[in-house]
């Protein structure tokens, strides 16, 4: 048994998903907090291919997202990357890369990491108790900020377990970076540097 497994040998494995467009600091700071107080194996990190909420129109292609990703990991033997949902037609439903990850890895553990926005969403999920049972629900919150900060993610109802973890603040986001792109600011020590030079040289964002 190692320190970062279940306690019957299975692995704990933390799920970030998200667009990461483009994938920055913020992204893996959050991810490290949650992995260490949380004592998982490790977080793998799975872009979306056509998030619910989101047009595709929206969004910079599938295989420079997964790019951005993987570069921004590598040196880190903690984070893995999958294309999982960049390979599934369609919407990018978490119930469905549960069940799919299920089928795949056996006896792993999951923890689904979301922010308090996602939370306060969670509700209108496709299947949310479901999720909850097939994974534990990880909220992370900012250092400092108790429960009472968190939105309600059931509005007057019963809600799943979940966990709150504290992270972190980073006031950073993939919206800031986009914004600093086209108005030719440096992007510099906002993300890691393989992703700023993927984002130069396929001149994203611009």
């Amino acid at each position: 048994m190692t320190e970062a497994d279940g306690g019957d040998g299975s692995e704990r494995i933390g799920l970030f998903g998200g667009s990461f467009d483009p994938f920055h600091l913020g992204h893996l700071a959050a991810a490290q907090d949650v992995l260490e107080r949380l004592d998982l194996s490790r977080v793998l990190f799975m872009p979306s291919a056509t998030p619910p909420h989101k047009e595709t129109s929206e969004l910079t292609p599938a295989g420079l997202r997964l790019r951005m990703v993987r570069s921004g990991v590598e040196d880190d033997p903690r984070f893995d990357v999958s294309d999982l949902e960049l390979r599934r037609e369609g919407p990018s439903y978490t119930i469905d890369t549960l069940r799919e990850l299920r089928g795949e890895s056996g006896g792993a553990r999951y923890h689904l990491i979301m922010g308090a926005d996602q939370w306060s969403a969670f509700g209108q999920w496709r299947e949310p108790w479901e999720i909850a049972r097939m994974a534990s629900i990880v909220v992370m919150t900012r250092e400092g900020e108790g429960a009472e900060a968190l939105e309600p993610g059931f509005p007057g109802g019963e809600e799943p377990p979940r966990i709150e973890v504290p992270v972190i603040r980073f006031d950073l986001s993939s919206t800031l970076i986009r914004e600093r792109v086209r108005a030719g600011r440096s992007i510099r020590y906002l993300v890691p540097e393989s992703v700023r030079r993927i984002i130069e040289a396929a001149k994203l964002y611009v």
